[in-house]
C-alpha cells in the first residue's frame, strides 16, 4: 500500500485523535480549523502516531460537531475497543488538499525551510517550525543556535519571498 508519505507528498496536521465517544467506534477530534468541523471536509485523512512518520490512510465514515468539538466514526471502526487504538493519533491531509491560500496568507508549511536573513543581509538559519501563543505566533529559527522570533507581520517580519527561498525580518542577530 502507497501512502502519502512514500509518495513524497507533504502532511499537514490538521487535528488529532482525543477520546472516545460512545461505543460504537466513534472518538473525539481535537480540530486545528476553523470552524472546528471543516476537518470533515477532507477525505482521506492519514493517521499517525504524533511526532512519526508512519501514516495511513482512512476515510470517515460520519462526523459531525458535538458541543465545542467533532465526532467522528472512521471506515472499519466499529466498536469502543477498535476506537480506543486510535487516541492520541494525528489527523493529516496532504498539502494538496488544502484550498489556495490567499495572497496575504500562508500555510505554515508553506514557510518550513524558508532561509531567514536580517534586512541587512546577515543569514539567521532556516525556519524549522511555528507555534501559536496567545500573544502572536512564532518562528523557530535554526541556524548556528535556535532563535525564536514573533511572527508580526511589518514590525519583525518584512518579507516573505518564496522565489527566492527566504524571509525578511527585522531582528538583531545577536539577541
Amino acid at each position: 500500500m502507497t501512502t502519502a508519505a512514500d509518495s513524497g507528498a507533504r502532511l499537514v496536521v490538521l487535528g488529532r485523535i482525543t477520546g472516545l465517544f460512545g461505543v460504537r467506534g466513534w472518538v473525539k477530534v481535537f480540530s486545528e480549523t476553523e470552524p472546528r468541523e471543516n476537518i470533515l471536509r477532507y477525505a482521506p485523512w492519514y493517521l499517525g502516531e504524533a511526532g512519526g512518520a508512519a501514516v495511513r490512510p482512512c476515510r470517515v465514515a460520519e462526523g459531525q460537531r458535538q458541543g465545542k468539538g467533532v465526532v467522528v466514526r472512521l471506515e472499519g471502526c466499529e466498536d469502543r475497543d477498535q476506537a480506543a487504538t486510535l487516541i492520541g493519533e494525528t489527523i493529516a491531509v496532504r498539502r494538496d488538499q488544502l484550498p489556495p491560500a490567499r495572497a496575504d496568507e500562508f500555510y505554515w508549511i508553506d514557510l518550513e525551510g524558508l532561509a531567514v536573513e536580517t534586512v541587512g543581509g546577515c543569514p539567521l538559519g532556516r525556519i524549522d517550525h511555528l507555534f501559536s501563543t496567545a500573544a502572536n505566533d512564532v518562528i523557530v529559527v535554526r541556524g548556528e543556535r535556535e532563535r525564536l522570533l514573533p511572527f508580526v507581520w511589518d514590525d519583525v517580519v518584512k518579507d516573505v519571498d518564496f522565489a527566492q527561498g527566504r524571509m525578511i525580518v527585522d531582528w538583531d542577530p545577536d539577541f
